[in-house]
């Protein structure tokens, strides 16, 4: 056997450290009594470490309330994605309908087209049409469809054997029956991977619902970290110190997210579900 190089592993360290370098930054920046941005600040003496810009954020914005309205936000983010994306994934993979093959091209255009592009049109949909302005169902509207997770559900329906559907259909199940008895039991590792998948976008998103959201008791925590450097920071003893703290807040649950999941990406054989 080869020995391996101990260069190659000199080089996964150093990059490990670029990457995660910034992270690290962040965490101590957050805990600095006095601001230092220098290189410097990245080693600072335990004197100058402090959990007083934690306090100084939360008093300032909120933090449990404002954690609290992400989690709905990307909550029912990822209820709609799970719930539209299976049903519309399993409707381009297993269903036979004219025009399939438009719908399913039309979908992939969609993913090329710029949020940006849509947030005027949405703005007066969502605010004026339907007088969804202050609400959580504003927010989660037009995120609710992700077509990245509808590609990703229909690749996994594709692979299924057809004779699973082919049996269940003779013993005089419905299509719905299928999909929630046979189907989904076997794309269990889709299920997470479109939950990961999502679960980044709305938590860190910051455009819409600062457009949809004027009342800060339904702000989620990107937005109102935004609010607190334009407003609060400058009577604030450290901001450079809260503001990292709040972004430490932001970030802890995405890490912990991958750092718990990232192993359940590898998808198991669906093959075990045909019997010879």
């Amino acid at each position: 056997m080869k020995p391996k190089s101990p260069w190659r592993f000199l080089t996964l360290l150093v990059g490990a450290f670029v990457f995660l370098f910034p992270f690290y930054y962040m965490l101590i920046g957050s805990l600095q009594a006095e601001p230092d941005p220098s290189v410097k600040g990245a080693f600072p003496s335990p004197g100058n470490l402090t959990g007083k810009n934690y306090t100084e954020i939360n008093a300032a914005i909120d933090l449990g309330r404002s954690l609290l309205n992400s989690g709905i936000f990307t909550g029912g983010v990822i209820l709609g994605t799970l719930v539209f994306g299976v049903l519309t994934g399993y409707a381009l993979a297993r269903l036979q309908f004219r025009g399939r093959g438009a719908v399913f091209n039309l979908m992939l255009l969609v993913q090329v087209v710029p949020f940006q592009l849509l947030t005027i049109p949405l703005y007066v949909m969502i605010v004026r049409s339907y007088g969804l302005a202050d609400s959580y169902l504003g927010m989660i509207a037009p995120f609710a469809i992700n077509s990245t997770a509808v590609f990703v559900f229909r690749q996994y329906f594709l692979q299924l054997p057809q004779e699973l559907f082919d049996a269940a259909r003779i013993d005089g199940a419905g299509e719905l029956n299928i999909l929630w008895r046979v189907a989904i039991p076997l794309v269990k590792p889709a299920l997470l991977t479109g939950v990961l998948l999502t679960f980044i976008g709305p938590w860190n998103e910051f455009l819409w619902p600062f457009l949809i959201t004027k009342q800060q008791d339904l702000q989620p925590l990107a937005v109102s970290l935004s609010n607190y450097l334009t407003t609060v920071s400058a009577r604030a003893a450290n901001p450079f110190g809260a503001v990292l703290a709040g972004a430490c807040v932001l970030a802890a649950p995405a890490v912990g997210l991958f750092i718990v999941f990232q192993r359940r990406f590898i998808s198991s054989s669906l093959e075990s579900g045909v019997k010879g």
